[in-house]
C-alpha cells in the first residue's frame, strides 16, 4: 500500500477530535500505511487526559491509600496526620502536564500524524473545513466525545455551577460542596472532595449508580455516609441561586434547603455532534447510527467512534472502537477483506454485551457485560449467583472488616457468563478475568479448571462457581 494519498486528496483519513479515541483511530490507520491528520480545537489528549479520567483518579487515589492503610492494624497506627491537600493537587497537576499538550503533540509527530489546529466541520463528502481551509480525505472519522447535560432547574445556569471540568481542575477545596447527580462522576467526586476536606452533600434523583446491580449503589451510599457525606436520594432542587457572597443556595419543594460554597452538576453527558455539518449531509446529529465497523449507516466514507456514537461512553471502549475503525478503514481503502463478522478483526462486537466499567469509589464497583435487569429485559433465560466478597481469606488479609459483594449472571442454556459485578476494595483487579470469560464464552465447566491462587481476592471465582454448582 502506498503511504502517499491519492492526488485528489490531502490525506487518506482525517479524524476530528484528538482525544484517546481520535488518537487511536488515526494511529491504527497510520500503522496500516495510511496518511492521517487529526483536528483539535482544544488540547491534544482530550477530556480524559485533562479533565476526566486522569485528574479525577489522581484526586481520589491519595485518600484511598490513606483509608486502605487505616484498615490494616500496624499500618493504621503509623498514620499520624491527614492528607496534604497541596501535594494531592500538585500530583493531579502532574498527571495533566499542567494542562499543556506538548507531549501529546510530540507523540502525534512520532506516529506520523499531522495535527490541524482548529474547529473541524464537514463541508461535503470527504471534505473537512478547518480554520478557513478545506482538506479532502478518502475517509473521515468523528471522535468529538461528549458534553455535559444540565437539568432544567430554575436559576441553575445563572448560579455558575461547576461541571466536571471545574471540579477536576479545582485550585482550592471548597469548605462545602453540593453535588447534583448520582452517577459515576458524582460519586467519585464526592469521595475525592470529602477526603480533601469538603463537607459534601450528594443530591440524587434516584438510587446511586442506577445502571449497575442495586447492591453496588447501596454499598457506595453506605460508604459515603460512613465517610461523612450526606446522601439524599430522591432529592431534586426546585430552585438554585448564588448570593452576593458567592454562597450557593438549593431550595426544595418540601421547604428544605442546602447551602454550599460550590455546586457540582454531574447529571450525565450526551454526544458532542452538533456544529459538525452533519445536517447539511442529510444526517441527524442526535441519531447517528453506525455498524460494527463504526461506519455511519448510508455512507461509505464516514465513521464515528467513542462517546460521539453513544455505544459506550467510556474511554477504553472508545479506544477499542477506534482501533477497529482504523483498521477497517485501512482494509477498505486497500481493497482487502473486511472481517466484520462477530468477533472479527474489524467488528466492535464487545459493544453489545461485554463492556467493562469501573467506578473508582471506595469500595470500587467493577462490572462487565449484562446486569441481571438488562439480561431479563432482553428476555434471556438466566441464573444469578452471588457471594459475599468479604468472606474469603484473601479479603480478610487485604483489610480488616473488608466488605464486598460479587455476582454472576449466567446464560442457563449455554452455561456461559453474561455479566459479572464486583464491589469491594480493589475489586477492579478482578474485572479482566470476567471480561475474558465473557468474550471467550468460556463454559462454566471449563472455568472450574481455572484455579485461583490462595489467598487472593480471586478466590471469589471458586466460591461463585461452588454456589452455582451446589447452591
Amino acid at each position: 500500500m502506498q503511504r502517499n494519498p491519492q492526488p485528489a486528496t490531502d490525506f487518506d483519513v482525517i479524524v476530528i477530535g484528538a482525544g484517546p479515541a481520535g488518537e487511536n483511530a488515526a494511529d491504527y490507520a497510520a500503522k496500516q500505511g495510511l496518511s492521517a491528520a487529526i483536528v483539535e480545537s482544544e488540547l491534544v489528549g482530550g477530556e480524559c487526559s485533562y479533565w476526566a479520567c486522569m485528574p479525577s483518579k489522581a484526586l481520589l487515589r491519595s485518600g484511598q491509600v490513606l483509608a486502605a492503610a487505616q484498615r490494616v492494624p500496624g499500618a493504621g497506627q503509623a498514620i499520624t496526620s491527614t492528607l496534604d491537600v497541596s501535594a494531592v493537587l500538585a500530583r493531579r497537576d502532574a498527571f495533566t502536564s499542567n494542562w499543556d499538550d506538548d507531549g501529546q503533540v510530540q507523540w502525534l509527530r512520532s506516529a506520523g500524524i499531522e495535527l490541524l489546529r482548529g474547529h473541524g466541520q464537514l463541508a461535503a463528502r470527504g471534505v473537512v473545513a478547518v480554520g478557513g481551509r478545506e482538506y479532502r480525505a478518502r475517509a473521515v472519522v468523528l471522535a468529538t466525545g461528549s458534553i455535559p447535560v444540565l437539568p432544567q432547574i430554575p436559576g441553575l445556569a445563572e448560579a455558575q455551577a461547576w461541571g466536571t471540568r471545574e471540579a477536576t481542575a479545582a485550585k482550592k477545596i471548597p469548605p462545602r460542596l453540593a453535588i447534583i447527580g448520582g452517577g459515576v462522576a458524582a460519586v467519585e467526586m464526592a469521595f475525592a472532595f470529602s477526603s480533601l476536606g469538603s463537607a459534601v452533600t450528594v443530591l440524587s434523583r434516584g438510587a446511586l449508580l442506577s445502571r449497575e446491580e442495586p447492591f453496588a449503589g447501596q454499598m457506595v451510599a453506605a460508604a459515603l455516609e460512613e465517610q461523612g457525606v450526606e446522601v439524599r436520594i430522591g432529592a431534586t432542587p426546585s430552585k438554585v441561586s448564588r448570593d452576593a457572597q458567592g454562597i450557593v443556595h438549593l431550595d426544595f419543594a418540601e421547604g428544605s434547603a442546602v447551602a454550599a460554597d460550590e455546586l457540582l452538576v454531574a447529571t450525565g453527558r450526551r454526544a458532542n455532534t452538533s456544529n459538525l455539518g452533519l445536517e447539511a449531509l442529510g444526517l441527524d446529529p442526535a441519531a447517528i447510527d453506525v455498524d460494527d465497523t463504526l461506519r455511519v449507516s448510508g455512507t461509505d466514507w464516514l465513521y464515528v467512534v467513542g462517546d460521539a456514537n453513544g455505544r459506550g461512553l467510556l474511554t477504553h471502549q472508545g479506544k477499542y472502537q477506534a482501533r477497529v475503525a482504523g483498521e477497517a478503514i485501512a482494509a477498505r481503502l486497500s481493497g482487502a477483506e473486511v472481517q466484520d463478522a462477530k468477533w472479527g478483526r474489524h467488528a466492535a462486537t464487545a459493544d453489545h454485551g461485554a463492556i467493562p466499567r469501573v467506578v473508582f469509589t471506595d469500595p470500587q464497583v467493577a462490572a462487565v457485560g449484562l446486569t441481571e435487569h438488562a439480561a431479563r429485559s432482553r428476555g434471556l433465560g438466566i441464573k444469578v449467583i452471588e457471594h459475599d466478597l468479604g468472606a474469603i481469606a484473601g479479603a480478610s488479609l487485604h483489610a480488616d472488616g473488608y466488605t464486598g459483594r460479587a455476582k454472576l449472571v449466567i446464560d442457563q442454556e449455554r452455561g456461559v457468563i453474561l455479566g459479572a459485578s464486583f464491589v469491594g476494595q480493589d475489586a477492579a483487579e478482578l474485572l479482566h478475568a470476567a471480561t475474558v470469560a465473557i468474550i471467550g464464552e468460556v463454559p462454566l465447566e471449563r472455568l472450574w479448571h481455572a484455579v485461583p491462587a490462595y489467598p487472593t481476592l480471586s478466590e471469589i471465582w471458586l466460591r461463585l462457581l461452588e454456589t452455582e454448582r451446589f447452591g
